[in-house]
Formats: C-alpha cells, structure tokens, sequence
C-alpha cells in the first residue's frame, strides 16, 4: 500500500492565489492567527487628474449596480428639478445615514418644512444601522421607522422636487416618473455613458447600471464642477457636513471630516466611490459584496495615490475577533 500523501501545507499570508484569468483579481485577504481563510476579489479603477484611466484592476467598463455609489447624482438631479435645499438638507438628499437621532430629526424637519410627513415617503420601514443606536432605540420601547431607513434624507429630498414641480408623489419611484427621467438624463451626462439596466434599489427607487469607470468620472465631475452647479452645491454640502452622509462612526464621515477635498460615497455590496479635490478620483466594488474588505482596500488605494494621512491607518485593516480579541484581520493586497 502506497503512503498516503502528506497534505499541502498552508498557504502564507505572503504568497498570491493561484490566478484564475476568468475572475477578477484578489484585493483582500482573511488572515486569522497568521492563516489565510478567504479572499476578497473584485474590480478597481483610478483616473488621473486629467480623467485618464490611470490604473484599472478587474472589469472597470462592464455595468454593474453602484447602488448607493449613485447617491451624489441622485441629488444633483434633485437640485437640477428645482428643489430647495442647502446645507445639511442637501446633503441628507446625497446620504446612506445611520438613522442617529439627528438623522431621523433632519429628515422629519424636511418633510414638515414642504408639507410632507413619514408616511409619504416609499422607503420601507427599518432600525437605525448604527449598532449603538439600534440598542438605545430598541431600549426606549421604538421600532422600525421610515425616518430611521438610510435612505429616507434621499426620498425626503424627491418629494421636495415633486412639491416644486407639481408632480405626482405617490409614484415618485417609478422609473418613468418625471424626476426619475432627469435622475437618468443627470447620471448619463455626468458619467459619460448610457445607463445599461434600471432594477429596484433596497429603497425601493430606481437603481441605474453604470460602469466603475462611469463612476469615477461621475464623481470627478462633482468636485471639478463651477461653484454654484447642482453638482459642485452637492459635493460642497456632503464635505461640509460628512457626519449626516454617514453617521459617527462611519468611514466616509471619517474620510471627509479629515482629508480636505475628498468627496467620498459607499454603496451596498462593496462599492466605494472616492474623488480629490485635484480631479483624480477611485472606484471599486468588491466581487462578493463584503462591507468588511471596503475599508481596507479603499486605504491602500488611497495610499497608492498619493494620499498620506493618519486616518487611513484607522480603516487600513479590519479586526477578526477570536475569543474577543483580535487575532487577525482583513488586509488589502491592491
């Protein structure tokens, strides 16, 4: 009887996967207690200053679903029907909050301000997505609300452009609604293509495919916008008030609270869109989804454009936990 073969031995965090030319490059790594258990693959684009593809990773010019990566565009064709907004407001229209208290506060003081209460707007009900606050909303005997969805500043801010219009509210998600026609008509000028399918985002409003390449000049194109545009007043109001894009702890309230310039934007199953001030700009999607790799890889991309900065390092890894400590962690390898 042969010996039984001896079993390969593990790979090390140093080594690269054996490449597979059909899927898209690795750019994260599961490393716990020194062992690799998963990667995350997926798909990144860089353009330089001058809107030239700098670097690309992946299918950069395939659509796919940017999800909340849209949100900027969404807003700017807000501001392009008409509606009234500034400030805080404006920038609740372009956020996937956390559903804090004040996020819930601002939403509902918007609503009231043109004539609207919760029950008009179509997102459904949720929690906060705020682990502290679910725990202190779930404490005081509440629930699911729609103020608390993260996505009600963005509905709140259509029906204002639906009360400045004269348009129908009860159908403002309809694809072939009057401002979901200016919200496509925005996203194709901006990202310079087409919109390749509209599906059903988690919100319920129309969600337009675009390519990562599209993505990133969509965004370049706000912060490269005349002062005064819908797009520069979006990109302006997100910067200025980066705590109500996200929430207290979020990376890209984080990101635009301290880096001067960056217009930053996640979106759902591992999307992350990013522009500086100078016009370069970054977008990803992680292959599987995975919220845990974003921070990691949007840290070493940063990085590897140029950017230094101290909060980098606070989203650079993601903590595994064994035991209730950290024994390893999620780790870019762009």
């Amino acid at each position: 009887m042969s010996a039984a073969p001896h079993p390969s031995p593990p790979q090390s965090a140093a080594e690269p996967p054996t490449a597979d030319p059909a899927a898209p490059p690795v750019l994260a790594e599961v490393v716990r207690s020194g062992f690799v258990e998963g990667r995350h693959r997926g798909s990144l684009v860089e353009l330089a200053a001058d809107g030239t593809v700098r670097r690309a990773l992946g299918d950069v010019t395939s659509p796919f679903f940017p999800r909340s990566s849209n949100k900027p565009m969404q807003a700017a064709a807000i501001l392009r029907a008409g509606a009234e907004l500034d400030g805080e407001d404006l920038a609740m229209a372009a956020a996937s909050h956390a559903g804090e208290a004040f996020h819930r506060a601002r939403t509902a003081a918007v609503l009231s301000a043109h004539g609207f209460a919760e029950d008009d707007l179509i997102c459904p009900p949720d929690l906060p997505g705020d682990p502290e606050e679910v725990e202190r909303v779930l404490a005081a005997g509440g629930g699911r609300t729609r103020l608390a969805m993260n996505c009600s500043g963005k509905h709140a801010a259509m029906l204002v452009a639906c009360a400045a219009n004269g348009w129908t509210t009860a159908d403002y998600t309809d694809p072939d609604h009057p401002l979901q026609r200016l919200v496509r008509e925005t996203l194709e000028e901006l990202s310079g293509e087409e919109i390749a399918h509209t599906g059903v985002d988690g919100c319920g409003a129309p969600l337009m495919a675009i390519s990562l390449t599209g993505l990133a000049r969509a965004f370049r194109a706000h912060v490269l916008a005349d002062p005064g545009t819908p797009e520069r007043r979006v990109a302006d109001a997100m910067r200025a008030h980066p705590e109500y894009i996200g929430g207290t702890r979020r990376e890209d309230t984080r990101l635009m609270r301290e880096l001067p310039g960056v217009l930053a934007k996640a979106g759902a199953e591992g999307v992350q869109a990013v522009a500086l001030a100078d016009g370069r700009a970054l977008a990803f999607k992680i292959e599987d989804g995975a919220g845990r790799a974003r921070g990691p890889v949007l840290a070493a991309a940063l990085a590897a454009m140029g950017v230094e900065h101290p909060v980098l390092e606070g989203i650079a890894e993601a903590p595994l936990l064994g035991g209730g400590r950290p024994v390893g962690s999620v780790r870019a390898i762009v």
